[in-house]
């Protein structure tokens, strides 16, 4: 597809910065911060952003919002999430985390990298552009909701169009994809209870047993999408954490059972929820103990894109190699918290390439990206700003 001049100097540029994109990668990589933990990331962001002449704001505490205003016109935003993940890293790389217990698991520090090459290559075009970019480097993604955050601190308020990237494992590297609608599920945390009396495990007829009705819980809970839910809808209930007794010959008095649910449809959740809450309070007094069900932390709604977004992101990337259709997952992202104030698309980049070994999945101890396409991530940034706000003025 033919690009225009500025086009071609985007594209010139972010081949150009592949080597500062990498090297701000590893160096992010090498000391990983957990949510709301980001203070060195956010000063280096925030250090970049200030030589390359952006207003700069601090938000949701650890993140760093710039903005470039350039004249009148649409306000559009490039979000990139910055947080790590609590996983011991097993890579051998030069870069690997520096950190005990912490690790960019999941590509966030590609995202950031990414970004703060379009930062510059934004600032060396700015007299093209027909608006104001804001560059949202955003903590806590990974469970803390830290979009939430910045849209309820007002940063999204005159934002008419969002557009965030994802590197992606299961995608081959350099391939660009995003998908019409629904995209990414929604995500509610929960907990349940179940409280009976503990005693020794030699005398369970003196106590009352709450891993007994636990184990039953455990078990119903794996039959409720099949047996509530169409088999065309998707929905995922999954419990993989459990917390009883520390020792072989004790009781405990309470179990919990740790869960995670995810669907596309709000008012399917909130039904899933009242069954799930129905099956462990009858089985718990089934075995004389009280059950409850609490939902634990932020949840995050599904990622919609906006359709028309959608289409206009495919043909952006066009320009840049090879697209695709997203898949559907049922794996959650806060960027829905932006898609619920404007409009846009969540976008993922392929990084599998199994010549380099970069095929471990996100959330890995191996996890790794395929640097050699990040300027691609770049470049995109950079082309969505200035192509949505160049249509401003047709």
């Amino acid at each position: 597809m033919d690009l225009d001049p500025v086009e071609e100097r985007v594209v010139e540029l972010s081949r150009s910065l592949s080597d500062y994109v990498v090297s701000i990668r590893r160096d992010i990589h090498s000391y990983p911060e957990l949510a709301f933990e980001e203070h060195r990331t956010a000063k280096l962001v925030e250090e970049e952003l200030m030589r390359l002449g952006f207003e700069v704001h601090r938000a949701a505490g650890t993140g760093v919002v710039g903005m470039m205003r350039a004249g009148g016109g649409r306000v559009v935003a490039l979000r990139a999430d910055m947080d790590a993940l609590p996983i011991q890293e097993e890579s051998d790389v030069p870069y690997r985390s520096r950190v005990p217990g912490k690790m960019h698991a999941c590509g966030h520090d590609a995202h950031v990298a990414m970004l703060l090459g379009a930062a510059r290559v934004l600032s060396a075009i700015r007299d093209r552009l027909a608006g104001t970019v804001k560059l949202v480097f955003q903590p806590a993604e990974e469970g803390g909701a830290g979009a939430k955050r910045i849209v309820e601190e007002g940063f999204f308020d005159d934002v008419n169009a969002v557009f965030g990237i994802h590197v992606w494992s299961e995608l081959p590297s350099g391939v660009i994809a995003t998908k019409r609608g629904p995209m990414n599920a929604s995500s509610t945390r929960f907990v349940i209870r179940i409280r009976g009396k503990g005693g020794h495990a030699a005398h369970p007829e003196l106590a009352r047993d709450p891993t007994v009705p636990a184990a039953d819980i455990y078990n119903a809970i794996q039959k409720i999408v099949t047996r509530n839910v169409d088999a065309f809808t998707p929905a995922v209930i999954s419990t993989p954490r459990i917390e009883a007794s520390r020792a072989a010959n004790v009781i405990p008095d309470v179990v919990e059972i740790h869960g995670t649910l995810r669907v596309f449809d709000l008012g399917l959740r909130d039904r899933l929820l009242a069954r799930i809450e129905s099956v462990v309070k009858h089985y718990a007094a089934a075995w004389e103990c009280e059950g409850s069900v609490e939902i634990a932390g932020i949840s995050y709604p599904p990622v919609v894109n906006t359709p028309e977004l959608a289409d206009f992101v495919m043909r952006v990337a066009s320009k840049l190699g090879p697209t695709a259709e997203a898949p559907m997952s049922m794996g959650a992202e806060d960027f829905a918290f932006y898609l619920q104030k404007a409009q846009g698309a969540f976008v993922i980049l392929g990084i599998r390439n199994e010549s380099r070994g970069v095929v471990y999945p996100h959330h890995h101890p191996r996890f790794d990206v395929d640097e050699e396409v990040l300027w691609k991530g770049t470049a995109l940034y950079a082309l969505l700003a200035y192509d949505y706000l160049a249509a401003s003025r047709v």
